[in-house]
């Protein structure tokens, strides 16, 4: 007689064998269907986005004990790392000269993890570093448009197209497009990692979750923000194209880890501790 299947086992299997287009529907009304709670349930959204880096914080301290205490920087890509520290070091010059905040300290405290994380990969623990799976060259994610309809054009240049139309200098107002579209990207090469090992080890899928967490309670703060100030945040931050890129920036970065995240909790309610990705996940 066969065991009753768990019905999130259940439920899992039926959402694999459906086809992309099902797949994509049932993950933007389980989105929305979590908007509407939180909608509810959050009075003031500002604290969505505190949220959001309080739970990259904690990813950033799982990914800190798996190197100080395991010694070892196996699955992790340190061009993630890289770039992450890029767009973080622009967002913190861009807060200090535009709006500085109590965002400015957190990002100020990411980045130093970040930087910390950095250097132990490059000098501490270089000999775990697979480098032969962080194969994601730098440039060519640098090189990412933020929607992917633009493949090929650098983030930079993307920024001189589209960015702020506010009273701030310009120069300002391009790092800080620059930085938006920089952070919708930056995780491809930690995906890339995770698609040629295929096997990923407890703590960095610990870590990415938790960045996937964070960035969709970042997408949910400023949709919320929009619906809640009638469209008003959308003209405060300018006319022309960039309001939207900026939205379009965090629903991007939000389905870019969408799948790795379906997985996790698929593996973790399935009580599995290692995270075995099917080929082409990530």
């Amino acid at each position: 007689m066969k065991a009753p299947r768990r019905p999130i086992h259940a439920v899992s299997t039926w959402v694999k064998r459906q086809p992309p287009k099902v797949k994509a529907f049932l993950a933007v009304v389980a989105g929305m269907t979590v908007l509407v709670l939180l909608r509810a349930i959050v009075h003031d959204h500002d604290n969505l986005f505190v949220a959001a880096e309080a739970v990259h914080a904690i990813g950033i301290s799982v990914l800190i004990y798996k190197l100080t205490k395991e010694k070892t920087c196996a699955g992790i890509s340190l061009k993630s790392q890289e770039l992450t520290a890029l767009f973080l070091a622009v967002r913190l010059y861009c807060s200090f000269v535009m709006e500085y905040d109590i965002h400015t300290l957190l990002d100020l405290a990411t980045l130093a993890t970040t930087l910390w994380v950095i250097f132990m990969i490059r000098f501490k623990l270089e000999s775990s570093y697979m480098e032969d799976k962080d194969n994601c060259s730098v440039y060519y994610v640098a090189s990412l448009q933020t929607t992917s309809l633009l493949y090929g054009i650098p983030c930079a240049a993307l920024a001189l197209l589209i960015h702020p139309s506010t009273s701030h200098h310009l120069i300002n107002r391009i790092f800080w497009a620059f930085c938006v579209y920089l952070e919708a990207v930056s995780v491809l090469p930690q995906l890339r990692v995770m698609q040629n090992t295929q096997i990923v080890e407890p703590f960095t899928a610990h870590y990415v979750f938790a960045l996937g967490v964070a960035r969709f309670l970042s997408c949910a703060h400023w949709i919320l923000q929009v619906l809640d100030s009638n469209g008003h945040l959308l003209v405060a931050l300018g006319h022309g194209l960039w309001p939207s890129m900026v939205l379009i920036s965090e629903v991007v970065q939000t389905f870019i880890l969408a799948d790795f995240c379906y997985y996790y909790v698929k593996s973790v309610f399935g009580g599995q501790l290692v995270l075995r990705l099917p080929s082409g996940v990530v």
